[in-house]
């Protein structure tokens, strides 16, 4: 592989895409030499103006890229984590996942969630964060939106809104973090399985270019997102579903909590679990199996389609 022919790199066209895809190409860049052009592709997310739970959720921002791939027409290929399907793609690699920025969930406008007037209208996209908001504050009018951070702020500027909940790894990224107004512990509001960390994918055929792309892999990030995806995939949830999930290091173990809850927010079953770093696949199939005995599969069934 000649370093003086650039790698193309295969990215949404949205800000905070291309951001975080600079942000591996300038590290592979450094850890290799090799120079490195972005290629926008435009996904069947960025011009549906559906909610993703409405148009399938699971892909939508994914398969474009993946065909880019396939084609030869990029290299590589950048996703955020919590978008990409559980499901193996075939020719396809998961070649590396870099240092994992903020996994946490922030509320944005002019006061904390527990300040908000009682019936305040807080916007979200996400299934998973409608039914949360909801068991924290029952009383909330949660308003389905779509659009990109910059649209969703506006809601809350204009009026239309009085807060909006948005991934802080996604604020950071695009050097927003003055817009919100608290931080949700994971306690508070579990992140989605893979949320704060990026994906990096090739062809399985590319071992060349499989190697250079390890030079940006973190294998504590990789650990972490391969128990929390392990237990969507074993709940056969997609990543639309009100379905949290973190893990992290702790006393030289991965702790992993999943919780499940229902739309309406009126039930949850949240677990949590420890093992070793080496086997996290074995541990978020073990927390999955317990939150399926404790009937997590009813809870995901019971459905509020329109959000309050």
């Amino acid at each position: 592989m000649n370093e003086r022919t650039p790698l193309r790199l295969g990215t949404r066209r949205s800000l905070l895409a291309m951001s975080q895809s600079r942000l591996v190409a300038d590290a592979l860049s450094q850890r290799t030499g090799h120079a490195v052009e972005l290629v926008g592709v435009t996904t069947e997310g960025d011009v549906s103006r559906a909610l993703l739970a409405q148009i399938g959720g699971t892909g939508v921002f994914v398969s474009a890229l993946r065909d880019r791939l396939l084609s030869g027409e990029v290299d590589f290929a950048v996703h955020s984590l919590k978008d990409l399907p559980t499901a193996p793609a075939e020719g396809i690699v998961l070649a590396a996942t870099p240092p994992r920025e903020d996994p946490r969930d922030v509320l944005c406008g002019p006061a904390k969630l527990a300040d908000l007037p009682r019936g305040a209208r807080v916007g979200t996209g996400s299934p998973r964060r409608v039914a949360q908001l909801r068991a924290l504050r029952p009383d909330l009018e949660v308003v389905p939106i779509r659009g990109n951070a910059d649209t969703r702020l506006r809601k809350v500027t204009s009026g239309e809104l009085d807060a909006v909940v948005l991934a802080y790894a996604g604020l950071r990224r695009i050097g927003r973090e003055d817009e919100i107004a608290e931080v949700f512990e994971p306690d508070q509001m579990l992140p989605a399985p893979g949320q704060g960390a990026l994906a990096v994918e090739c062809r399985a055929d590319r071992e060349d270019l499989r190697e250079l792309l390890a030079s940006v892999d973190d294998p504590a990030t990789r650990a972490a997102v391969t128990a929390e995806r392990t237990v969507l995939a074993v709940l056969e949830a997609g990543c639309s579903a009100p379905v949290g999930a973190y893990a992290a290091e702790v006393d030289h173990k991965l702790h992993l909590t999943a919780s499940v809850v229902a739309h309406d927010g009126s039930r949850q079953i949240r677990l949590s679990a420890s093992g070793s770093l080496e086997r996290p696949e074995e541990l978020g199939r073990e927390l999955a199996a317990r939150l399926l005995d404790q009937g997590a599969d009813q809870v995901m069934g019971e459905r509020d389609i329109e959000p309050r």
